[in-house]
């Protein structure tokens, strides 16, 4: 899945001191437990496989708590951002889009019922997280996040 992108992620928040660093490595562990999860699919997997491998909502009411943690902590989007923010910042959006992937790729899986739908909520989950701690990291990095832009409203200057 993302652990990758979260593990790269998480090396340059462990260098800016981030307190969610913590989180950042149980979120690795458990996308080791929902690897696992799609892994070993329902319909043909024995009894002492699927019990192993369960994905419980845990992770995903967790994962709101985190949210909503960072999110009373930042000032309100009114805005679309494009990653920015700084390093740690800008590996945590590409992390996010990492998992934006996975969570495409896994939705049929799911739909399918061959993989437990909290999979599928909780990729859905993180991927909000991974927004909301880049811009957390970028803001308690005191970088500024670039705002979207329509291509039509940069100056004339730099048009091609």
């Amino acid at each position: 899945m993302s652990a990758g992108g979260v593990r790269l992620a998480r090396e340059f928040c462990i260098d800016k001191g981030h307190s969610f660093t913590d989180q950042l490595e149980k979120i690795q562990c458990v996308l080791q437990d929902l690897g696992s999860n799609i892994a070993t699919p329902l319909s043909s997997a024995r009894d002492s496989h699927i019990k192993n491998n369960m994905f419980s909502s845990h992770p995903v009411i967790e994962q709101g708590r985190w949210i909503d943690f960072f999110t009373e902590q930042l000032p309100p989007l009114t805005k679309f951002i494009l990653p920015s923010g700084g390093k740690s910042s800008a590996a945590l959006h590409v992390a996010r889009a990492v998992c934006r992937r996975a969570e495409r790729c896994v939705t049929p899986v799911v739909c399918s019922g061959e993989a437990d739908p909290e999979v599928g909520k909780y990729l859905n989950r993180l991927s909000d997280y991974l927004f909301t701690v880049a811009r957390y990291a970028a803001m308690k990095e005191g970088n500024a996040e670039t705002i979207y832009k329509r291509p039509e409203n940069f100056c004339a200057s730099s048009r091609i």
